[in-house]
């Protein structure tokens, strides 16, 4: 597996990807705190108007589902997930493209309160390539293993663990947790998922070592 080091080697190779008479969809995977978000942001900047984004975190199971399924002090666990919307939204999204294609409507995420917000978000039917990034995408287990076949062009994000807990400590306290609750979620059931995920890096095209 080759190991990309910049943004620009990644964008090289989607853009490589990229053809006219069909629709890619890039998968961006890796654990909590990674950079999925900000590298699947840069990469779509980069490609824009060819590019589009979705996030995997606008598939989380609502607040109220969760506490009715007993999952809500796991949030982020890939069953706390809706794998059934994230398969339809990609199969959407692939059969979307060209002059017979539609807009396809798929779900952000509200942070500040935790919430999926359904809809909130038009792929144009023009758009050549797609990037999903997401903790699960390369999971085989859960239903998620009938998502990785929708997906053309995968990444792993791999960074060093105090550095990607340091980020996600600061990332939970900026969304109103305190320290230690932030600390406490972050190496409890963050880093549970993280083992889970990082078990799943090797299913990718290409690993990416980034800061």
């Amino acid at each position: 597996m080759r190991t990309l080091r910049t943004v620009d080697e990644v964008v090289d190779i989607v853009a490589a990807a990229i053809h006219s008479d069909h629709r890619i969809v890039v998968g961006i995977a890796g654990a909590p705190g990674a950079g999925k978000s900000t590298l699947a942001e840069q990469l779509v900047e980069s490609l824009y108007p060819r590019a589009a984004l979705v996030q995997m975190d606008g598939f989380h199971l609502s607040q109220s589902r969760l506490t009715e399924l007993g999952r809500r002090d796991r949030m982020g666990a890939p069953d706390t997930f809706d794998v059934d919307g994230v398969r339809a939204t990609l199969v959407a999204i692939r059969r979307g493209f060209g002059d017979t294609g539609r807009e396809v409507l798929v779900p952000g995420f509200d942070r500040e309160i935790e919430e999926p917000i359904p809809d909130a978000i038009g792929i144009a039917p023009e758009s050549p390539c797609v990037v999903i990034e997401g903790n699960y995408l390369l999971l085989d287990s859960g239903g998620w293993e009938r998502v990785v076949p929708l997906l053309d062009l995968t990444f792993f994000i791999d960074i060093p663990q105090d550095l990607r807990i340091e980020r996600l400590i600061a990332r939970h306290e900026r969304f109103g947790k305190s320290p230690e609750a932030a600390r406490a979620w972050a190496l409890g059931p963050d880093e549970a998922n993280a083992r889970v995920i990082e078990a799943t890096a090797a299913r990718a095209d290409y690993r990416i070592a980034i800061g």
